[in-house]
């Protein structure tokens, strides 16, 4: 178990598996710097985490619900958890019946060619499967281009990714190491490209190769002990 101190946001795992550089120069050397991408998404995210209840037929949605696992030792804000009533699943204060969680995630642009929207959803996923003892199959990333949901299974290997890359940035935390870049054509687009310097900098370790060994690892069996 982690203590709040050593709480990582769940925000740092989208951008560490997106560019790990990035997520050393915002998280470890405290850099930021926002251009029309990054503003963009700052005003969809400021729209969806206006602080409300939405009841409609057979759905809650829940805006800005405060995420934590201190069993993983992250933490977080979801832009929007939707309740769905089921047959079976958790019971919410002063409503009849069960309900589902699903949580739901707000991204300005397109899907990407990575999974790092995938972990940032999964992490969620995870802290709320502890935080209401309850399983989640799935959830929902909004793209604004082209304005529809995509789905996202949380399968076993997606599991095992983001446990390890939760561990990954705990070590790199507490060693307080930025990693090297790996210049790409994502590059050009970063707010930090001009701190970063990613044209003549180096690699150091490539976020590939802990996915490809997660994908090595046998599932665990049992999910229903909550989050996993």
């Amino acid at each position: 178990m982690f203590s709040e101190d050593d709480l990582i946001p769940i925000s740092a795992l989208q951008h560490y598996v997106f560019c790990p550089r990035q997520w050393g120069l915002i998280h470890i050397e405290q850099l930021w710097s926002e251009n029309r991408l990054t503003a963009e998404g700052r005003v969809l995210h400021d729209k969806t985490h206006e602080p409300q209840e939405e009841n409609r037929p057979g759905i809650r949605i829940v805006r800005t619900l405060r995420l934590g696992s201190y069993r993983l030792g992250i933490t977080g804000q979801a832009d929007v958890v939707e309740f769905h009533r089921a047959d079976s699943g958790i019971k919410l204060e002063d409503i009849e019946g069960f309900w589902k969680s699903v949580p739901v995630e707000y991204k300005r642009g397109k899907p990407k060619i990575d999974i790092c929207d995938e972990v940032q959803i999964c992490a969620q996923a995870m802290c709320l499967e502890e935080m209401l003892k309850t399983d989640i199959a799935q959830g929902f990333i909004f793209y604004g281009k082209p304005r529809k949901r995509q789905q996202v299974d949380f399968t076993d290997t997606l599991r095992k990714q983001t446990k390890m890359i939760i561990e990954e940035l705990h070590k790199l935390t507490a060693e307080r190491v930025t990693p090297k870049a790996k210049y790409g054509k994502k590059c050009k687009s970063c707010s930090l490209f001009e701190v970063c310097l990613p044209e003549i900098t180096g690699i150091e370790k490539d976020i590939e190769h802990y996915l490809s060994k997660a994908k090595t690892i046998e599932p665990e069996s049992d999910l229903s002990n909550g989050a996993q």
